[in-house]
């Protein structure tokens, strides 16, 4: 995978679907976080930009972020992930209705908006998810405000 030099975000963006999950096949990488990716040395890294007071986002940088701010804009979203990050641990599915006062599907929904934006990670286990703050995304998004 090609990545971006000043990001560190894949130049090609995965597809959404690819050829094991359309023959119905499990995809091992179906859960995995969406920003963050293994270079050469098997290092993770976070995807990130430079402060926006430092130099001008390119496209894919402004994406990105606008992504990522986006799903903290929504109210249900940031109580969510306030509700999860004050847990200071992982939270199951089945704990986010009662704290959220929605239904299943639009807790699901929610939180798969922030699974994609890279503030969350998730891990099935037997019928129900888990999820969990990634500080580190929360602390990029705050690094590029600075």
């Amino acid at each position: 995978m090609i990545f971006d030099t000043v990001c560190h975000m894949p130049i090609d963006a995965p597809p959404q679907m690819n050829a094991v999950q359309r023959s119905g096949e499990p995809d091992a990488r179906a859960d995995r976080d969406p920003h963050t990716d293994s270079v050469g040395d098997g290092a993770t890294t976070t995807w990130c930009c430079a402060p926006v007071r430092a130099e001008v986002l390119d496209e894919v940088q402004a994406v990105a972020l606008a992504q990522s701010f986006a799903a903290l804009a929504d109210p249900i979203r940031l109580r969510l992930l306030s509700f999860i990050a004050a847990t200071g641990d992982e939270v199951c599915a089945c704990d986010l209705l009662e704290p959220s006062g929605r239904s299943q599907p639009t807790v699901s929904h929610h939180m798969k908006i922030l699974f994609e934006a890279g503030l969350v990670t998730r891990e099935k286990r037997g019928l129900w998810v888990w999820y969990r703050v990634v500080p580190e995304r929360l602390d990029a998004l705050r690094a590029v405000l600075a």
